[in-house]
């Protein structure tokens, strides 16, 4: 397992709550989160050590607000995409190594374990970038909160912006596991409930390098809009290869469901342009995401990247948890996790914010369009908003997930 420590004098942590909660504390006068994620797979670019470095920022921030001081430890492992592995190094940092959140976790199949793992446990879950909607539905845990987009959300406001633009006829390009397929199954259901059609899917796993025969099936369904559902280098080499086999010359279009601007760089706006996704972070949205990409593409390691929608929810949901830690003077998740449901307000990085009963943070999710070479006028200025979906619009409604934790 690789990890690293960083220690920080932390502001505003206190070793009992001072409103008299009196078992309210810091569990051995250290605050520890661990980024855990795929650092040596399809999910590095997008996750990776930009996320670890994302939680250290928050940190470090966290500090520079000034207070009182308790040690934090930021600390990192490798999940390799492996439910096991990661339950493994969850159950290690819970019981050997006094680690108190989670944070990241891309892969659902990995998110959903840990979920189960960590339900009841003193230890708080930050689902970060896990991307299915099963986190805030019937599998919702007192333990977990999750930020970013998921599979409902994703699914419905792709589908839904596809459609207004003509995509009545759809088939799914989707990768094997719980992420690809929550996607296809939303999407699936806002585009039949409006009048459209899916004329049919194909499974592929995690890590597929050849799509020529998956095309090929997509493009003999005579399908309107290609639905790709999944994430990372399967995203980037479906979109590639798909230019090879020329499918938007004979009228069909790409959508993606989970592309990261990181794709975009790795593809290049050439092989990209026209492209429709759906991010609730963009670095060049606004004056405080471009400070904190600015920040972000010079830390070590980086080499001047800007920061992926997963690895600016790292850095908010790290930031959440430490001044819920601060708030209640304790790091135990049965104390945090209800503080941090009473979070509402702006977010620098994600806009007017709030956090649900069920676990989930709502904000706006944004419609792009990626640009064509001629309109990017500077390094990564890759995007171009089409339309703005609102917080209460943007997540599945409370009602209708199912979380025991609703009532």
């Amino acid at each position: 397992m690789t990890r690293v420590r960083v220690a920080l004098m932390a502001a505003g942590l206190v070793a009992s709550a001072s409103c008299g909660a009196a078992k309210a504390e810091i569990s051995d006068d250290v605050v520890r989160i661990g980024v855990l994620n795929d650092i040596s797979g399809v999910f590095q670019d997008t996750n990776g050590m930009g996320s670890v470095e994302a939680a250290r920022m928050a940190a470090e921030d966290f500090v520079a607000a000034g207070g009182k001081a308790t040690k934090v430890e930021i600390v990192y492992a490798d999940h390799q995409n492996k439910p096991d592995v990661g339950a493994a190094i969850a159950r290690r940092w819970l019981d050997i190594e006094k680690v108190d959140a989670i944070v990241d976790v891309p892969n659902s199949s990995v998110g959903l374990a840990l979920n189960a793992l960590l339900r009841g446990s003193r230890m708080t879950f930050l689902a970060s970038t896990t991307g299915t909607s099963e986190l805030t539905g019937k599998e919702c845990s007192p333990n977990t909160i999750q930020w970013t987009n998921d599979t409902w959300a994703s699914g419905h406001a792709t589908a839904a912006a596809a459609m207004v633009r003509g995509g009545r006829d759809w088939y799914f390009i989707t990768v094997n596991y719980a992420l690809g397929q929550g996607i296809e199954a939303e999407a699936s259901r806002y585009i039949e409930g409006h009048g459209g059609r899916v004329l049919g899917s194909a499974r592929h796993p995690l890590g597929t390098s050849d799509y020529a025969s998956l095309l090929l099936q997509a493009q003999g369904s005579g399908a309107k809009v290609i639905g790709l559902a999944n994430a990372g280098p399967d995203t980037i080499n479906a979109v590639k290869q798909a230019g090879e086999f020329g499918l938007r010359q004979h009228g069909q279009t790409l959508v993606a469901f989970m592309m990261a601007i990181n794709d975009v760089h790795a593809m290049g706006l050439p092989v990209a342009q026209g492209l429709l996704l759906t991010e609730s972070f963009y670095w060049d949205l606004s004056d405080d995401t471009r400070a904190f990409a600015r920040r972000f593409a010079q830390r070590p390691g980086i080499g001047g990247k800007m920061p992926s929608g997963n690895q600016a929810g790292v850095y908010a949901a790290t930031l959440a948890y430490l001044n819920a830690v601060a708030a209640t003077g304790s790091d135990n998740a049965q104390d945090v996790v209800p503080q941090l449901k009473t979070l509402k307000g702006h977010d620098k990085l994600f806009g007017e914010i709030a956090i649900r009963p069920d676990g989930r943070v709502i904000h706006p999710i944004y419609l792009f369009e990626i640009k064509t070479p001629s309109e990017s006028k500077y390094p990564y200025d890759y995007y171009k908003l089409v339309s703005t979906i609102a917080p209460a619009q943007a997540y599945r409604p409370l009602a209708e997930g199912g979380c025991p934790l609703v009532k």
